[in-house]
């Protein structure tokens, strides 16, 4: 019976992946390079199993059509005394539950962590960013109760042990689990540093960025939880429709400028912006934050500046350059909007002003409110 074959897929390795039944009703999978023009067969074919596959792969049969996931999933909050909330999805058992959140830390044993009775009452947090790969057994069970908080769950399990999945085994206990616990940024770019990406992914941010005249209407219909204007050179009125997409925004979803995404913010309030004397640029600039009293020496690069004379009513300005008076940074609590023209990020410079991105942290899941009091 000659061999018959089937679709191949190009992975994001540039690889083009070739399944086909050999002449023993086995599976092969072929490796072909791919070029720009065509498929260049710089390959081998080796043999593989269809399971091991579909587990080497999973999330690339999923998106094709080819394998379901192998539980169902719904929309789920988690939302802490404090008022924080964050979007996940649900899996195991379906309900409400209210106990004391904890992390654990562990790699490995995962079923041991979540049936340990000392967990009784409360939320598991598990910070290893996958759960679920190995399935669970009844071998590994500690006791019968606990709720399960983790990053991502693993969409197919492999070990010799498992005798069914982390999905089926928390259903069958009627014990809650969450997962796919992030919160999406868009990014506008007007030349946007790399460390400002790596701070927000450090709070565990899903980031995706823009180009600088990427239409309101579509950054809205992609449901961010925030918004970022990042920062950039020249001034801000050369670009008057990155001010109207501002406008757009503004209380549709929580807004913050660094930089001149802070001047752009300033204008698109109503403000207006000014070439300074003499730009800022450097990396130990104070500034004064006028909700604490703190000051913060920061890293600056901007020739630009908000008048804030010219900002209207509801406007606070929360931080002061302490060389010039300048205005460093905003907020507009109705619309749940902040910035500061300086670099929290930093990237050169100190990090007295990291709590720049904490606070957007805040803003993004809903406690603005009581953070601000504090940075």
């Amino acid at each position: 019976m000659a061999a018959t074959k089937a679709l191949g897929f190009v992975l994001p390795t540039g690889l083009f992946i070739q399944p086909s039944l050999n002449r023993r009703g086995g599976v092969r999978v072929s490796v072909f390079q791919c070029s720009v023009s065509s498929l260049t067969s710089t390959g081998t074919d080796f043999p593989i199993s269809l399971f091991a596959l579909f587990d080497l792969f999973p999330e690339l049969w999923i998106e094709i059509g080819l394998l379901e996931k192998p539980w169902s999933s719904y929309n789920a909050r988690l939302v802490l005394e404090d008022g924080s909330m964050w979007s996940a999805k649900s899996f195991g058992a379906s309900g409400t539950r209210v106990a004391e959140l904890v992390f654990n830390t562990s790699l490995t044993g995962y079923q041991e962590i979540l049936t340990d009775p000392s967990y009784a009452g409360q939320f598991v947090l598990m910070t290893n960013p996958q759960i679920g790969n190995t399935g669970v057994n009844p071998d590994d069970e500690e006791s019968r109760q606990c709720f399960l908080v983790i990053r991502s769950l693993s969409i197919s399990t492999s070990n010799w042990r498992c005798t069914k999945t982390l999905g089926d085994y928390l259903a069958e206990r009627n014990i809650m689990g969450i997962y796919d616990l992030d919160t999406r940024v868009i990014a506008y770019d007007f030349g946007i540093k790399q460390n400002i990406l790596r701070r927000l992914a450090s709070y565990g941010c899903e980031i995706t960025v823009v180009p600088s005249t990427w239409p309101a209407a579509e950054a809205l219909k992609m449901n961010p939880d925030g918004i970022l204007f990042s920062n950039g050179p020249g001034d801000p009125s050369a670009v008057p429709y990155a001010v109207e997409t501002v406008k757009e925004l503004l209380g549709k979803v929580p807004v913050y400028g660094i930089c001149m995404g802070h001047q752009l913010l300033g204008q698109a309030l109503g403000g207006k912006t000014y070439k300074m004397k003499f730009g800022h640029h450097g990396g130990n600039h104070p500034v004064c934050n006028n909700r604490t009293g703190h000051v913060e020496i920061s890293a600056q690069n901007h020739n630009y500046a908000v008048d804030p004379a010219s900002l209207p009513s509801g406007v606070e300005v929360t931080h002061v350059n302490l060389n010039d008076g300048s205005c460093a940074g905003l907020s507009f609590p109705a619309m749940n909007v902040m910035s500061l023209q300086y670099h929290p990020e930093a990237s050169p410079g100190p990090h007295d002003s990291d709590n720049g991105i904490t606070l957007f942290f805040s803003l993004l899941s809903g406690n603005y409110q009581n953070a601000k009091a504090m940075h």
